[in-house]
């Protein structure tokens, strides 16, 4: 998922379409994010010893990730996200918009695969499959 905590995100469809928000969680899993007043809805709640009156409580729910573009922090225009890995292992994510560049990850060197010049290896011939007159 190329969306992350504290992204500035706006809603492209939905009852709250055109509001901004920022992340305040992620659900990879639900494939979800709970964007802050973003899809509020009511609960209503019976009396317990945490809310000993019960009543009518505004909750934040999570949102699909597929309703919201992440904002390009220099234009401040709606942004896919992409990731460009650069020549000295660093991954940075960078919004397709303006192809500014945010916050840089380090990727390991055990993951990247070495670049080594070898012998190329002879293939072996397979033996040829016996023809139909053939016994």
């Amino acid at each position: 998922m190329k969306l992350k905590r504290d992204d500035k995100v706006v809603v492209i469809l939905g009852k709250d379409k055109g509001k901004t928000g920022t992340i305040l969680a992620v659900l990879p899993a639900q494939n979800k994010v709970l964007v802050e007043n973003i899809n509020v809805v009511k609960r209503h709640t019976k009396p317990s010893q945490k809310l000993p009156r019960g009543g009518i409580l505004d909750v934040t729910k999570p949102i699909d990730v597929s309703k919201v573009m992440v904002l390009d922090p220099a234009s401040g225009k709606p942004a896919r996200v992409g990731y460009q890995i650069k020549p000295d292992g660093s991954k940075e994510r960078i919004f397709k918009v303006s192809s500014n560049y945010d916050r840089t990850a380090k990727k390991s060197e055990a993951a990247k695969p070495k670049k080594t010049e070898a012998e190329p290896k002879p293939k072996a011939k397979s033996p040829a499959a016996p023809k139909a007159g053939d016994k």
